[in-house]
């Protein structure tokens, strides 16, 4: 893995109401090969796509059936909009014991031979629906398909993401008492809005000829979520 600290911020995930559309700008804008579709988020009533970065993953996923967690977050924004956050930690069982201690629900458990994860409520955690993720190995990822590595963007980095939500202070110490660090070491960061818009900003790190021409301009929308390019550092590579 290019990052090896953890816990860190492994995927970013979108809802979008037109899956084809959003995943099309995404491969356009960041340079990204050809996603792989899970059949498994059938569970969620969903069908999505997931882009490998360097070894970090964007994910757009888009309801197939009424009544699912992402239609909801869609009609309550009033259209496509950050989704989910996946951060990967060393310990899920030690991670679980604080989320039960802090009365945080869970809402979703799997355990395969590589990967171990929960989601967490979002009404219980605030800012998005949260996944703690527990790969094996940890370089290894399970939702990015067979064979990421083979489809992974070069250049290209998943850095942090920005929550817009009232209490920024609260729910910061809330998700550093969940990972036992400072969320802030995870790229994910947060700004104060009276109005909770969620997960509002994906910031990717690439080098200087994958950055999209239209962000020396600003931040480039996509899926409801402004994306901001960093340079990456040498020592990345």
């Amino acid at each position: 893995m290019n990052g090896t600290q953890l816990p860190r911020l492994r995927q970013a995930v979108i809802a979008a109401h037109d899956l084809d559309e959003v995943a099309g700008q995404l491969r356009s804008a960041l340079g990204l090969s050809e996603p792989f579709a899970d059949p498994g988020v059938e569970h969620f009533g969903l069908r999505n796509a997931v882009f490998a970065l360097e070894d970090s993953f964007l994910e757009v996923v888009s309801p197939i059936r009424p009544d699912t967690s992402a239609g909801r977050l869609l009609e309550r924004r009033g259209g496509d909009c950050g989704y989910m956050l996946m951060l990967q930690v060393a310990d899920l069982a030690a991670a679980r014991d604080r989320v039960r201690k802090l009365g945080i629900r869970e809402v979703f458990e799997v355990s395969l031979d590589d990967m171990a994860e929960v989601h967490l409520h979002p009404a219980d955690i605030r800012g998005a629906i949260v996944s703690l993720s527990q790969p094996e190995p940890p370089a290894a990822w399970r939702w990015g398909g067979p064979n990421w590595q083979g489809r992974r963007a070069g250049g290209v980095e998943l850095s942090g993401a920005t929550l817009t939500v009232s209490q920024p202070v609260d729910i910061a110490d809330r998700w550093a008492q969940i990972v036992d660090e400072p969320i802030g070491s995870t790229g994910v960061r947060f700004s104060a809005d009276e109005v909770e818009r969620g997960l509002t900003e994906i910031i990717v790190k690439a080098d200087p000829e994958q950055v999209p021409a239209a962000s020396s301009d600003g931040p480039v929308r996509i899926g409801g979520v402004e994306f901001v390019f960093e340079p990456r550092q040498e020592e990345e590579e």
